[in-house]
């Protein structure tokens, strides 16, 4: 990647080198996709990314970035940064050859605009973050048509744009519209009484 100057730029962010707030806020392709992914496939994609993350095991301070399908293993990177975690991931599926359209990309980090328009460009239809995503990441997810899942846990998630694509199948759970979190369009999974 080279910045104005010609200079190449390292992986990261993306954001070092730009000239203005507009070129960092470009809009995004909507991702096309016809995924709808269980409840349940989310919780196993999230045992599954803890179990595969041999790195952080030892370490204890790696960030993760895992795709995932359904059925399968993950494919799952790590790295001290997590932009970093999600380019060696994003590279992983273009040397595989493999679209990531029909798949769900899990992160261990929060999600900011960055992790967002980074798996726009892979073409992600939807993202599960650990933690918590920012206001200008939930704007963004609405206007990429991707699903944001996020502060996910093993007996709960909130879904903010596009919960369409997650499928309510689940026996002794509930997913209904959270309240409050200050964001109107979040709904919330979580192990009923």
């Amino acid at each position: 990647m080279r910045d104005r100057s010609g200079l190449a730029r390292p992986t990261g962010c993306g954001l070092c080198g730009i000239e203005s707030l507009a070129e960092a806020l470009r809009p995004l392709r909507p991702v096309e996709s016809e995924l709808r992914v269980d409840a349940d496939a989310i919780r196993a994609a999230l045992r599954d990314f803890s179990l595969h993350q041999n790195m952080n095991r030892k370490g204890h301070a790696l960030h993760g970035a895992a795709f995932c399908r359904p059925g399968q293993n993950p494919i799952l990177r790590e790295d001290v940064g997590r932009h970093n975690a999600l380019d060696k991931l994003a590279g992983a599926l273009a040397h595989g050859g493999m679209a990531a359209d029909g798949g769900l990309v899990v992160l261990s980090s929060r999600v900011s605009i960055e992790m967002v328009q980074k798996a726009a460009v892979m073409g992600v239809p939807v993202i599960v973050a650990m933690s918590a995503p920012t206001a200008l990441a939930v704007r963004a997810c609405e206007a990429a048509a991707m699903t944001l899942v996020a502060v996910a846990r093993a007996d709960s998630f909130e879904a903010f744009p596009h919960p369409e694509r997650i499928c309510n199948s689940l026996s002794g759970r509930s997913y209904r519209r959270a309240e409050g979190g200050g964001d109107a369009s979040a709904h919330e999974l979580r192990r009923s009484p």
